[in-house]
């Protein structure tokens, strides 16, 4: 069984869904134009991923093989309306914007990925703890790919936050250029693409240079081999 400090590492770095697996990009690329849009739907996504893996490693041993899967689908699909209806309630705007992706949630290969691969096989702490860090890592993409996006776009940052948080969140809006033009590809699909990408590179690039620390520091030190110096001759 895999320890906390274990599912941490694996789900916000080693086996990020969406750097690593690569998983969940219909979301991670369509609504990843702007951070409050990425924000809200990662919530979500880890909302219904902890429930959802808590949910299914308590009937782990109550359902056969034979119906496990249709069981796992018909759990999920209950949460995400549970959450759709949560957003309709108290972030109608937002979710006017996300919009279909917002059911989509059923179909997201993540879930049902770590709800077969580690909720049906471990006890309820921890599959709800790895539902809910795999959710943050998944969602901590798409916040960066929103902001980069966002701030290419269009020059600014946390653009209507109140939509999640509300009224409050209304100045929180961070302008680095006035009068900018606009960057039209940073906002559009293929923006989403390659920003993508420079993560994926980036963290590739990271995890060998760690590689290579690492292995040079597990090399043994050797000593620098010892010299015997001989003279001959007569020495006055």
């Amino acid at each position: 069984m895999a320890s906390y400090r274990e599912i941490v590492s694996n789900s916000l770095w080693k086996n990020n869904p969406g750097l690593v697996q690569l998983l969940g990009l219909c979301p991670l690329l369509g609504v990843s134009n702007s951070v409050v849009n990425a924000l809200g739907m990662g919530l979500a996504t880890a909302l219904v991923l902890a429930c959802s893996n808590a949910a299914v490693s308590l009937i782990r041993n109550a359902v056969t093989d034979a119906v496990r899967l249709p069981a796992f689908v018909m759990i999920i699909a209950a949460l995400t309306t549970c959450t759709e209806l949560l957003m309709q309630a108290f972030t109608y705007e937002l979710y006017q914007i996300l919009g279909i992706f917002i059911p989509l949630i059923t179909t997201n290969c993540i879930i049902l990925g770590r709800a077969e691969a580690f909720a049906a096989k471990n006890k309820v702490t921890h599959a709800s703890f790895d539902g809910l860090m795999m959710g943050i890592g998944f969602g901590l993409v798409m916040v960066v790919i929103g902001a980069v996006r966002e701030l290419l776009g269009t020059g600014a940052l946390f653009a209507n936050m109140q939509l999640l948080f509300g009224p409050i969140a209304a100045n929180w809006q961070i302008t680095f250029v006035e009068d900018y033009k606009g960057f039209l590809l940073a906002i559009l699909p293929p923006g989403a693409f390659l920003v993508l990408g420079l993560l994926v590179a980036a963290k590739n690039r990271i995890d060998e240079h760690l590689e290579a620390k690492a292995k040079l520091a597990a090399e043994p030190q050797t000593p620098a081999a010892s010299r015997r110096v001989r003279v001959t001759g007569v020495i006055e």
